[in-house]
């Protein structure tokens, strides 16, 4: 096996682990992705059919539930079929796609927590000029953007990960990621190395302009009790969310490329998917408590749903 051609199956040996307490697992899986989807679902759900939550915050806080159920789709339904399996293989192409899928969800995450920030700090800095600044067309094309941007250099990146020779298709994770796929590489990976080490400075200085936003914030909010209130409200929520999606992102990604092999598999497989259980779950559910109007719909919609449910059995 000299070249990428004659690669056709990958093997997922982080599966292998799972054997002895699969059932288990199997069962703690599917509650997590039934979980993800129940409260992402029912987010979105609550955002789309209420008009009074057709404004800018809400808008991304949609698309970033519909980002969490995009990511998820590419990790869970392979892993559950994994461990009903004694044989964890994947497809040449099924590892390019899951690969794609999977870190694609993650920029998307940071573009859309770096618009909600924007958001916050238009609403709170300048209120006089948020609805001229902050539109729902205007906030449409930069959601657009948010998306179109990390697929596209998702696409570059594996564009370039298909390219190389590989002399090897043992890789030692529950999932596909690129840069296992880049050690098993016998060609130069220079290019992979410097535009993967060019997108990970890209999404960092989007870290770096949501930290400058929340100190403007801060320093706007403590002036008055109206607008500490406003933060309270709105900004903690997207605070908790990001401060969750990059610890989980950065644990991944330093284990990565500078994991100890000395730690027991069962402890690297749970560093290697937390950000595909952590955020999505926490991000709708924090909203969910947090934001008064999502609050205030989702009970009355659940509360109407009961009542219809209990006339129809009465009937």
């Amino acid at each position: 096996m000299n070249n990428s051609s004659s690669i056709l199956l990958f093997s997922l040996s982080g599966v292998s682990v799972t054997v002895t307490y699969r059932v288990t697992l199997f069962l703690l899986t599917l509650l997590c992705y039934c979980t993800i989807l129940v409260v992402n679902v029912s987010l979105i759900l609550t955002i789309i059919l209420d008009k009074n939550l057709h404004e800018p915050m809400y808008i991304c806080l949609c698309n970033l539930c519909i980002n969490g159920l995009y990511g998820t789709a590419g990790f869970y339904p392979k892993f559950v079929s994994d461990l009903l399996s004694d044989i964890h293989l994947i497809s040449y192409a099924g590892c390019l796609l899951q690969i794609y899928v999977i870190y694609s969800y993650a920029m998307v995450d940071y573009s859309i927590l770096a618009l909600m920030a924007y958001d916050r700090y238009v609403a709170i800095c300048r209120p006089l000029q948020y609805h001229s600044v902050i539109s729902v067309q205007r906030i449409a094309a930069l959601v657009s953007f948010s998306w179109l941007v990390p697929l596209c250099a998702e696409a570059l990146m594996i564009s370039l990960t298909s390219t190389l020779k590989l002399c090897g298709s043992h890789i030692q994770k529950l999932y596909c990621e690129n840069w296992s796929i880049i050690k098993l590489a016998c060609s130069l990976t220079a290019a992979n190395n410097i535009i993967g080490l060019f997108f990970i400075s890209f999404y960092f200085g989007h870290v770096l302009f949501i930290v400058w936003s929340y100190v403007w914030l801060v320093k706007t909010a403590l002036k008055s009790k109206e607008g500490r209130k406003k933060f309270t409200q709105t900004c903690v929520p997207h605070l908790l969310c990001l401060l969750n999606a990059s610890a989980a992102l950065l644990f991944d990604l330093m284990y990565a490329r500078y994991g100890s092999t000395s730690l027991a598999q069962s402890v690297k497989n749970f560093m290697a998917i937390q950000f595909l259980i952590i955020p999505p779950i926490i991000n709708p559910i924090i909203y969910g408590l947090i934001l008064t109007k999502v609050r205030s719909r989702m009970i009355y919609l659940c509360m109407m749903a009961g009542q219809r449910f209990k006339l129809k059995h009465q009937v």
